[in-house]
């Protein structure tokens, strides 16, 4: 028996979770799948699934084998896709997810101007703010902010996550106390909640000292960048925001930077953001080519590396 079609059976077995589903997902038969996972449990000396009447479950040996399995099944669909690409240019499916925000930032644009350059090119992009797990979800790319640690995935920086204070002319005629560390209670405040981020302190730098100050009670607490945004336009106070979700608004004057002698820590989130990938997939020419549209994207609109 063909031993990648064989591996392509127990892989969708094992997503479908049922020989029934996955045959009909396929266009195959229930006993045609059963027949190839027998022959790689055979191969392996070992079960891969439990099966019942009922349901049909991976066992030890399996959820080990479907990793190296899904591996193999991408590797060889991108090299036949970097294949193609060699005569006919990049072209195929790129799927991505980044954070919520980053759309109504800057990503839209991006993403058609990316799409206008690249015809063959169609793009799928999930916007959420939760943790997405890139090779579970089929992801080619994930942008994100600050720091990837995590074991598997390879972290290149796009551009940059300085954090700033901001405000609207109306918000600062209305109130028009001083402002600094000291007098942050007497403010109103939009405040962004994420579990990553210190929900009691800030750390505050100034001439190479750091400070740290007490998270300011809020008016309005959000866990929506554009919510807070549009607050924080309409004058109902002090926002500490990244750089790239109101650099249009500082350049137009609708918002005005605070306290630029001093440089908000972003904390958890870091200062980057970054393109990640898992590193058991290399760069595709079309996942490369993505990256490097958007990095020069954020550098021309003052959001790169060396800005």
């Amino acid at each position: 028996m063909d031993k990648l079609s064989a591996l392509g059976m127990f892989v969708a077995t094992a997503e479908h979770g049922s020989f029934s589903r996955a045959a009909e997902q396929l266009g195959k038969t229930p006993s045609a799948l059963t027949k190839a996972v027998s022959h790689l449990e055979a191969e392996l000396g070992a079960q891969l699934f439990e099966r019942s009447t009922r349901r049909t479950l991976l066992t030890e040996a399996g959820r080990l084998y479907l990793e190296t399995a899904r591996q193999v099944l991408q590797r060889l669909r991108d090299a036949g896709e970097e294949i193609g690409q060699l005569k006919q240019g990049l072209h195929g499916n790129l799927r991505l997810t980044a954070p919520l925000a980053f759309g109504r930032a800057f990503l839209d644009e991006a993403c058609g101007g990316f799409l206008a350059s690249h015809p063959q090119i169609k793009l799928r992009v999930d916007l959420c703010d939760a943790f997405v797990d890139l090779v579970e979800g089929g992801y080619d790319l994930a942008l994100r902010e600050g720091r990837s640690d995590l074991p598997g995935l390879i972290a290149k920086p796009l551009g940059q996550n300085r954090i700033l204070l901001c405000a609207s002319p109306a918000y600062l005629a209305a109130n028009p106390e001083p402002i600094s560390p000291e007098t942050f209670p007497r403010h109103h405040w939009l405040i962004y909640r994420h579990p990553a981020l210190d929900q009691h302190h800030w750390w505050l730098a100034l001439a190479g000292l750091r400070l740290r100050v007490p998270v300011p009670q809020p008016r309005l607490e959000s866990d929506n960048y554009d919510l807070l945004l549009a607050n924080c336009l309409a004058g109902v106070g002090l926002y500490a925001c990244p750089l790239w979700s109101v650099k249009p608004y500082l350049e137009s004057g609708q918002l005005l930077q605070l306290m630029p002698e001093y440089d908000f820590d972003p904390d958890a989130f870091g200062p980057l953001i970054l393109a990640v990938y898992p590193s058991h997939r290399r760069a595709t020419r079309k996942v490369q080519a993505f990256i490097d549209y958007l990095a020069a994207f954020l550098a021309a609109r003052g959001l790169g590396l060396g800005e």
